[in-house]
């Protein structure tokens, strides 16, 4: 069974072709035009073991906030065409993950109801000119499109790259724990018999 998935997005302000594989090796072929994004996805990837192609353009001339939340979008939409009726799978995931002073904790549920808790405090606004606000952008874009209920909490943290890098991390580590299939799940893993 292939659960691989690819989403094509144009719109006046971007241009995104996004692809992935939720049974890969994590292997990353990343081109945001925004390489700070780049590398933090390249953590989604590697930490979830999924291969991810990202390809993007966008109107950067007047900010990194449509190219950031289309991609965002355009990574919900996949993660829900692959992951399919979501048989089999355990549902669930979380994870912690440090880094020297930073730790911190994201829980997922592909609920099919979107949702998004977002407690981060950063002590400045910008890491390598990147506009810190955007990231909350971004998973509020996966959350709607992938129908995921997320909760993304920064425990302790003082550098704004060790803060953010450890919550792609545990995303991508939370998202491949509910994608993995459980063993003794068959069927819808609720008791609605749908999600």
């Amino acid at each position: 069974m292939s659960r691989n998935a690819s989403i094509d997005r144009a719109t006046k302000e971007t241009s995104i072709s996004l692809s992935l594989d939720l049974d890969g090796t994590g292997k990353a072929e990343l081109n945001s035009s925004i390489p700070f994004l780049d590398h933090m996805l390249e953590q989604i990837a590697r930490h979830g073991l999924i291969d991810l192609s990202v390809e993007a353009k966008g109107d950067r001339e007047i900010d990194d906030h449509h190219t950031v939340e289309d991609i965002g979008i355009c990574l919900g939409e996949a993660l829900r065409d692959a992951i399919g009726d979501k048989s089999g799978i355990v549902r669930y995931g979380h994870a912690y993950v440090p880094l020297d002073e930073a730790l911190s904790r994201v829980v997922l549920d592909f609920s099919g109801r979107p949702g998004l808790e977002y407690h981060i405090d950063f002590p400045k606004e910008t890491v390598g000119g990147f506009d810190i606000d955007l990231f909350k952008e971004f998973f509020q874009a996966v959350s709607n499109h992938g129908r995921i209920t997320l909760h993304i909490d920064a425990l302790r943290g003082g550098n704004n790259h060790h803060i953010i890098e450890t919550v792609f991390k545990a995303f991508g580590r939370a998202l491949r724990m509910a994608v993995e299939f459980d063993s003794r799940q068959s069927g819808i893993p609720s008791t609605k018999g749908a999600l």
